[in-house]
Parts: C-alpha cells; sequence; structure tokens
C-alpha cells in the first residue's frame, strides 16, 4: 500500500542557507573537483603510488528489478575493479559498455587508468585506488550503519531510511533528488518534506509526478541536494558541487558509484555521504552495512 499522497508546497524561494563549519576531508586534503582529485592521487598525496596499485579482476553486475507493490521497475549495470582488497565501482547506462573495456582494465595500473577515455572507466579506477588507501573505517572518518536482512523492497526502503537521514532534520522544505530512487522519495514524503525528481531519462515517479530531466534549472528552487553517486559517472557531480560550496546548501551523496571518491569533498560542498561499497544491497538479502561520513550525528 502506498503512503498518502505529500501536499508538495508552492513554489517558494528558499530561505537563505546558513553554512555549516565544514569538516574536513577524512585523511586528505580537501579537493575541488574531480581533476583536482586526480592530481592529488597522481602526486602521491595519499602515500601510495598509483603507478604501483594494479587491478587484479574488472567485472560487470546487471540487474534488473521490480519490487513487489511498485508499478514500474528499472535495470542496472555497474563495472567494478579490484585492487587488492578493494573494490572501486562505477555505473553505466546499461548495454553502454564496451567488452573491451574489461579487458583494458585487468593488470593495468591504476595510473594509467586514470587516462583511460572512458569515463566510468577512470571514476571506477579512481574509486578503486582510494578505497585501498582510505577504506571505510572509523579511522578515515566513516561510521558503520547496518541494514538489516530482508526482501528487497525493505532492504531498500532501510538505505532510504539511512540516507535521508543525513539530511538535516529542520530548515529543508524541499530536496532536489538527482537519481530518482522510489524508497528515497517515500522517505521524503513520510518526512513531509517537499522534493523535486530529476533523473536524465527522464519519466514519472511511483506516484506520477513528472522527473524533471535539468538537475541545474532547479538548484535555486530547493533547499538542499541528494544525488547519486552515478553523477560522477555522467560527469554531472562538479556543477552540484559548485552550487553547494557556493550557497552553503546541504548536498547529501547516495554512493554506490564512487563510494570512496565522494567523501574526499567533505569540506568543499558535500556535507555528507551514504558510502555503499561492492556488495551492493540489492545483491542478496543477507545484513549489510553502509558507511556515513558528516552529516546528523
Amino acid at each position: 500500500m502506498n503512503p498518502p499522497a505529500l501536499r508538495v508546497p508552492a513554489p517558494h524561494v528558499p530561505a537563505p542557507a546558513v553554512p555549516a563549519v565544514p569538516a574536513p576531508a577524512p585523511g586528505g586534503p580537501v579537493v575541488r573537483g574531480v581533476g583536482e582529485l586526480v592530481q592529488v592521487v597522481r602526486d602521491g598525496g595519499y602515500g601510495v603510488d598509483p603507478a604501483r596499485v594494479r587491478v587484479a579482476v574488472a567485472f560487470t553486475t546487471v540487474q534488473a528489478v521490480r519490487h513487489e507493490g511498485r508499478s514500474g521497475g528499472y535495470r542496472n549495470e555497474v563495472l567494478s575493479l579490484r585492487v587488492e582488497e578493494a573494490v572501486g565501482s562505477c555505473a553505466v547506462e546499461p548495454g553502454t559498455l564496451p567488452a573491451a573495456a574489461l579487458d583494458d582494465c585487468v593488470g593495468a595500473a591504476a595510473a594509467e587508468l586514470l587516462d583511460h577515455p572512458l569515463l566510468p572507466v577512470r571514476i571506477a579506477a579512481l574509486d578503486a585506488y582510494l578505497a585501498h588507501v582510505r577504506p571505510h573505517t572509523p579511522a578515515h572518518g566513516a561510521r558503520p550503519h547496518p541494514l538489516p536482512a530482508g526482501g528487497s523492497l525493505s532492504r531498500s526502503r532501510a538505505r532510504a531510511r539511512a540516507v535521508v537521514g543525513l539530511l538535516p532534520a529542520t530548515g529543508i522544505r524541499r530536496v532536489l533528488v538527482v537519481g530518482v530512487v522510489n524508497s528515497l522519495l517515500e522517505r521524503l514524503r513520510e518526512r513531509g518534506t517537499g522534493y523535486v525528481p530529476c533523473d536524465l531519462k527522464g519519466g514519472a515517479t511511483e506516484w506520477g509526478e513528472d522527473v524533471r530531466t535539468d538537475a541545474l534549472a532547479e538548484l535555486d528552487s530547493c533547499d538542499a541536494v541528494l544525488a547519486s553517486g552515478m553523477t560522477l559517472g555522467n560527469g554531472t557531480f562538479q556543477p552540484l558541487l559548485d552550487h553547494a560550496a557556493a550557497t552553503g546548501k546541504p548536498l547529501v551523496m547516495f554512493a554506490q558509484t564512487g563510494s570512496a571518491v565522494l567523501p574526499r569533498f567533505l569540506g568543499a560542498g558535500v556535507s555528507a555521504v551514504s558510502a555503499e561499497p561492492y556488495p551492493f544491497f540489492w545483491l542478496d538479502g543477507g545484513p549489510g552495512v553502509v558507511h556515513h561520513y558528516g552529516g546528523p550525528r
């Protein structure tokens, strides 16, 4: 049974955001863009030369899902690269990743793959390297948040509660959601928080709301941004980061893509990250964990 419909507030001019004192990125310098982060990695800023770190395994995970009780479904495809004990990932549009990309990655040094012509390969390599040198542990600023065992929908809702809980508890009337996940929208509705759903694919939400396709056009009408790590893989992350840094608006990232990359932007626009490295919550029904950085404690 769907939750009761939310009375979405009329368009408004958001109250001026009051910038919080940003927390520095855990275990590294504050960086203000992916290109700057890559340069820090190349310069040895994380203590391990990426030219000496090699990818041993490259694989893709393809998923199709339609939760019981939901009117529609979706598909995911994710490229993952293994460096030592760590796995870095980047989602791609299903069917767009050339098969040769896996061959390019296996045995290659992380430094080489940071120059790969495909952006998803570059992001997955950066994620794998950073997951290796800055794993998701309390020593590096991560707070483990357990996810209970259960069915696909119950686990999706549990993750949504964890992600939305990283938004400020007060002062948020409308959230720009970049990368539509219906369980996240459902949780915002339960909180009585308005939202603008945005996704490059367009379409409609579970409740028949039009999904916008131009996130930048919606930024000024929202008090906070909740965005998928997929923005790293499709090149749309930087404008969101720049807007949050300039305005002080909360920018909360939920990240299967780039789970080790996005915590590096705490203090440079990102206010909180729900990091979910491989294996993802949708791969099995057992208990799991996501790793929180920043946000309310």
